[in-house]
């Protein structure tokens, strides 16, 4: 059976993370919850960039090659993802449209008030503060969805949209259409 993958992309803090899991315990199938927070946990030597050994700028692109490699091979593999992104560019998203081309993608936008962003960044405190600003200024800029979501809703409100317009899917999926150049948003909660 093919793989779905999920792809969910917002600022820092927008509330992606939350979603994700909220999605994860509420869909009928099994899905991995898979983000660069799980990868950038327990593979990077931060001790060694923390103290200097290593440049986290050095080390970067290289990991986020790799993550976006990781995804059609966990794909491959029959395993179902929500993929819990922050897409800073487009040449990340067009390295992710042809990766993930062989499978069925669902792309969720999450939009959150930079006040609202920055506010939670603070509260967080494990976000270098600035990280939701720079975000917020790129992250959804030429970028086209098969569902969009308030991060300030209701979480649960949040994914049940979000598994009924997966569920509702017409092809071509946004996914589909970057890759046809065709960009028009196909649903907004």
């Amino acid at each position: 059976m093919a793989a779905t993958v999920i792809l969910v992309n917002g600022a820092s803090s927008a509330g992606k993370s939350t979603l994700c899991k909220a999605l994860q315990a509420r869909m009928r199938e099994p899905f991995w919850h898979y983000s660069i927070d799980h990868f950038r946990a327990g593979v990077l030597p931060w001790e060694r960039i923390r103290a200097g050994e290593f440049t986290w700028p050095s080390l970067r692109p290289a990991f986020f090659d790799g993550f976006h490699r990781c995804l059609p091979a966990l794909a491959s593999a029959g395993n179902n993802l929500i993929v819990d992104h922050i897409i800073e560019n487009d040449a990340w998203l067009a390295d992710l449209v042809r990766l993930l081309a062989p499978f069925d993608v669902f792309f969720v936008g999450v939009h959150c008030p930079l006040t609202e962003l920055e506010a939670r960044e603070r509260r967080r405190g494990d976000r270098r503060l600035g990280e939701a600003r720079n975000d917020f200024g790129t992250v959804h800029d030429n970028r086209i969805y098969d569902c969009e979501v308030d991060g300030t809703q209701d979480v649960g409100a949040n994914a049940d949209a979000v598994i009924a317009a997966w569920r509702g899917r017409q092809p071509p999926g946004a996914f589909a259409r970057l890759r046809i150049g065709a960009f028009e948003p196909a649903c907004r909660r």
